[in-house]
């Protein structure tokens, strides 16, 4: 469990400091030229692949929607572990959080479609992040009162969370709608969020993500409440001994992440979908959990780095239309994270040769002046 613990909370200690940022952008140039090789070594141009991901992700407006909407989604989930994360409590249940949300919202939006829009949309934003954030509390209480280790916890409850939504729309609540093979009924068509460009992912759901990631940007770093969120993750005893309510915070922190997450599987259902389905989600929330690792849980560092990955995602269609397997952006992915994963390491390895090497000179000045 505590090798389980370091893996996520590795990178909080430190700031986002400009040597961080410069070893941020070595690793991501390494990235980029291992996945050149790769495809040089297959056959491929490597300015012609990475053309055509940039050309995928932002050549025309609906490219640039898909890619503003994937970011957007990325930005949430990677703040809803910041949130937590500064509180010093680590949510890996997001994704199941996100399933509840998501039907909590589907439930609300199907089964009251003679209520009017401006009363269902409120109730389905609070019935999912009801869902969300009550079922982050669980995991969260378990830590604080009973100090089981919350990593292990919410890993368990996300397949619940999953599963138990899957048994929902097979059973219960599945649709008897033609050419639906699991889901829930449709919600409303007034309910739904408008599309900002058509025919992409983009609607109107952006324009509150936005609101949320200020929110939460201006909680982490411009509120008293924030303060104390940071000082009972960087050190609980001290936090505690100050008369800060550490386990409040953790809890608090808990329950924003989750209800977070949660809106997030409503933004899919009422934005996208327009129904609950098994595919609501495809590992939304360890993407955005891994964009919130390698930015070490700085909001703003966390909404530039989900622009980086959004265009990485959306851009590799473009690449599998000029025959370049999808795959190699996953490599991409794979390797800036290792290198950021180890860039603690390798900063003091490089640290201690250099101070090696400087002393070792130092001592042959030293004995050629000695000689002299």
């Amino acid at each position: 469990m505590k090798e389980l613990k370091h893996i996520f909370s590795f990178p909080f200690r430190k700031k986002l400091n400009g040597e961080y940022l410069i070893s941020l952008g070595v690793s991501v140039a390494a990235a980029l030229l291992v996945g050149a090789l790769i495809m040089a070594l297959c056959g491929h141009h490597p300015l012609e692949g990475y053309g055509a991901m940039f050309r995928g992700a932002l050549s025309s407006p609906r490219a640039l929607g898909d890619t503003l909407a994937k970011s957007a989604t990325l930005c949430l989930t990677g703040l809803a572990m910041a949130v937590a994360a500064q509180a010093g409590i680590f949510n890996v249940g997001g994704e199941g959080q996100l399933y509840l949300g998501a039907m909590a919202s589907a439930i609300v939006g199907g089964y009251l479609t003679d209520w009017p829009a401006w009363l269902v949309v409120p109730l389905a934003l609070l019935a999912a992040m009801a869902a969300g954030g009550l079922y982050a509390l669980l995991p969260a209480w378990l830590k604080v009162r009973l100090k089981v280790n919350e990593v292990i916890t919410t890993i368990m409850l996300n397949s619940a969370a999953i599963y138990f939504c899957k048994y929902l729309i097979n059973g219960p609540l599945k649709t008897t709608e033609r050419g639906i093979s699991a889901g829930t009924v449709k919600i409303g068509a007034d309910f739904a969020f408008a599309k900002v460009v058509r025919l992409s992912n983009l609607t109107t759901s952006i324009f509150l993500s936005a609101a949320i990631a200020l929110g939460i940007w201006y909680l982490m770093k411009r509120t008293s409440a924030g303060y104390e969120m940071k000082m009972t993750g960087q050190n609980q005893r001290f936090a505690s001994y100050m008369g800060m309510k550490s386990g409040k915070l953790m809890l608090m922190g808990m329950l924003i992440s989750g209800a977070v997450c949660g809106l997030v599987g409503m933004f899919e259902v009422f934005g996208i979908h327009k129904r609950f389905v098994e595919a609501v989600s495809n590992e939304f929330y360890y993407d955005g959990m891994l964009v919130a690792m390698i930015m070490r849980y700085d909001p703003v560092g966390i909404i530039l780095m989900s622009l980086f990955f959004g265009v990485l995602k959306i851009g590799a269609t473009g690449m599998e239309q000029i025959g370049i397997p999808s795959e190699i952006v996953l490599i991409v992915q794979s390797i800036i994270i290792f290198f950021m994963a180890a860039e603690s390491g390798i900063t003091a390895a490089v640290k201690a040769r250099a101070v090696r090497t400087r002393a070792r000179r130092a001592a042959q000045r030293a004995g050629k002046e000695a000689g002299a």
